[in-house]
């Protein structure tokens, strides 16, 4: 499954609560429609004040070629989409995103744990946004973060779901790679992870402590951006996929 995933910033001038008013109110109910999507899913910051973004917005598309066509490639900001629904969407983020600091990051999803068989609406997300170490090309650091890492980050106390995604194009993406972790409760998630802009946390369980010491061997945690929040399900036509 080929994903899409939009780092929102809301424009100048906005509060975070008009921009999510207008964000539910009238650009999801476009975007999910948008030619292509079997997936349509917001997060919304449980701590907008210390949060890094004003929210995610995720798409998933069955073909990369969907995927291109509606919402353009790796590294383009300035697409055309010649899709009607697709053209109208991409047409009213100017009404509330600003665009230019809006990151976002194309790659294909890996799920690794499910306990939840892909219900996740209305569960707590984790999301960081990878960046690798100085000196390591993007083949080592995968080959770490598959080999290593992941298998750690997936037995994290309290984790019902853990996934990652990894840039078709990793020339051209803005990250390494994308880890999501579920949970079923906030506090669980802030005593495994920490909290809203917090880079030095010291988790007291186990595995998650293990998994903080960790990712000192391949990440850059200083230019990892991060993001807590609930996630919100609008459109599930995945049923019939694995892990959904």
């Amino acid at each position: 499954m080929f994903k899409h995933v939009a780092l929102l910033v809301r424009q100048e001038g906005m509060s975070h609560e008009e921009f999510r008013e207008y964000w539910e109110g009238n650009h999801s109910p476009l975007a999910k429609d948008i030619e292509g999507v079997v997936r349509y899913q917001t997060v919304y910051p449980n701590d907008p004040e210390n949060a890094e973004f004003d929210g995610l917005a995720e798409l998933y598309f069955e073909t990369l070629d969907d995927l291109h066509e509606a919402l353009g490639s790796e590294g383009s900001r300035d697409y055309d989409p010649t899709r009607e629904v697709a053209a109208e969407a991409r047409e009213d983020v100017n009404n509330f995103l600003d665009v230019e600091r809006r990151p976002r990051f194309i790659g294909e999803e890996k799920v690794w744990k499910d306990e939840v068989d892909g219900e996740t609406d209305g569960l707590y997300k984790h999301s960081a946004f990878l960046v690798r170490q100085e000196g390591m090309s993007h083949e080592e650091f995968r080959e770490y973060w598959e080999g290593n890492h992941s298998p750690l980050a997936k037995d994290i106390e309290g984790v019902v779901r853990y996934q990652t995604v990894y840039p078709t194009d990793p020339e051209n993406a803005e990250f390494d790679g994308v880890a999501e972790l579920y949970f079923e409760t906030l506090d669980d998630l802030h005593e495994a992870l920490g909290s809203e802009g917090s880079r030095d946390y010291d988790p007291t369980r186990e595995v998650a402590a293990e998994a903080r010491e960790d990712v000192n061997n391949f990440l850059d945690v200083e230019r990892r951006p991060r993001f807590i929040g609930e996630e919100k399900v609008w459109k599930n036509e995945t049923e019939d996929v694995e892990g959904y």
